[in-house]
């Protein structure tokens, strides 16, 4: 295959990704940026409560917490972005998801709004745009003057670090 075709088939590839990531997301506040989630994946946001910690996991893995008799991992994703000190304020918040029977709470600085975005609004994500790994990234959303960084939510809770959570809890 030439290299004309092979980036060819390799742009394909991008663009048929970003254009079935047009829908409803809710969008999140952690450090600086705003990043959103597929709201299908949202069961509820709840107020950052204390967590019960378990021992030997990684940093990010805050603990669990007993929601409604269910064992609820909680993930903050400031520390797993590695986006500086974090803070717990009454701002801080936790989104609970619903990632194919899993449920799981994620940490972050703030929500903000449910964005309906159209095939239009979102690009490819260029390398090394982010601090994070852009396997994780459906694209990147323009509203108006705002950027989003569009998480593919279900991948990154699926990934070895949260095999963790897993062998944490069971």
């Amino acid at each position: 295959m030439s290299t004309d075709a092979a980036t060819s088939t390799n742009n394909s590839k991008a663009s048929a990704r970003t254009k079935s990531a047009a829908g409803e997301y809710l969008t999140f506040v952690l450090g600086t940026e705003e990043y959103g989630l597929e709201i299908l994946k949202v069961q509820e946001i709840r107020g950052y409560d204390a967590v019960t910690q378990i021992a030997n996991t990684p940093d990010f893995i805050k603990g669990v917490v007993n929601l409604r008799g269910k064992i609820v991992p909680i993930v903050d994703l400031r520390i797993k972005f590695h986006l500086g000190k974090v803070e717990y304020d009454e701002f801080t918040v936790v989104i609970i998801l619903n990632l194919s029977g899993r449920v799981v709470g994620i940490v972050v600085d703030g929500v903000s709004d449910v964005m309906a975005l159209q095939d239009d609004q979102i690009r490819d994500v260029p390398s090394l745009v982010t601090s994070i790994d852009t396997k994780y990234i459906v694209g990147l959303a323009t509203v108006e003057q705002q950027m989003l960084i569009l998480v593919d939510i279900e991948q990154l809770m699926s990934s070895d670090d949260m095999a963790l959570l897993d062998s944490a809890i069971h």
